[in-house]
């Protein structure tokens, strides 16, 4: 399996066998994703070499208006798509094999996790990845430490309280908090 068959696999939500073509895939190129971040966090880096180092990852041209502050953790960066003006604080981790999409302007604050995958449930077959993108919307705004789960997407303009867990899509240009998340209010503007 090569890379753009890998991808269509994840796009339509089909199963990551364990021990499969497609798992194999995965973890070679997450050892690329690795190499590049490691040279990413192991010291200071002008920003235009960020983003060489981004585009690398992602294996397209990130927009020189994204910004990014180390430490920054990816497993696979090979489905992780930068919006411009995109704001990414220190220490956020994505796993991407599942997809991430971020949308022009969003902040992501500090400490950030965002997950495409989930394990089987059967423990016989708990090796197995069940992929599902994460879309972070235009404009959002994640507060520190939050956490959104496969599948989820974020509507744009919409703000994730610090430390909240997204279960659920997020309706555009509203706020949510807690653990799971929940609509706080309205945010009084359009995106």
């Amino acid at each position: 399996m090569d890379l753009p068959a890998f991808l269509d696999h994840v796009r339509s939500g089909a199963l990551i066998e364990a021990g499969s073509p497609a798992h194999l895939l995965m973890h070679r190129v997450a050892q690329d994703a690795l190499r590049i971040v490691a040279d990413l966090n192991s010291g200071y880096h002008p920003a235009d070499e960020v983003q060489a180092l981004l585009s690398e990852l992602t294996g397209r041209v990130v927009d020189e208006s994204v910004t990014v502050f180390p430490p920054f953790y990816c497993e696979f960066g090979k489905n992780l798509t930068l919006g411009k003006d995109v704001f990414i604080n220190m220490g956020c981790t994505f796993q991407d094999t599942g997809g991430i999409t971020i949308g022009d302007g969003a902040l992501i604050g500090h400490g950030c996790a965002l997950t495409t995958l989930n394990h089987g449930v059967d423990p016989a077959r708990r090796g197995d990845m069940i992929p599902a993108p994460v879309v972070i919307g235009r404009s959002v705004w994640l507060g520190a430490n939050v956490t959104v789960v496969p599948g989820v997407t974020i509507g744009d303009g919409a703000i994730v309280g610090a430390g909240a867990v997204v279960t659920r899509d997020v309706p555009a240009n509203t706020i949510v908090a807690g653990v799971p998340a929940r609509m706080i209010r309205a945010t009084g503007f359009d995106a």
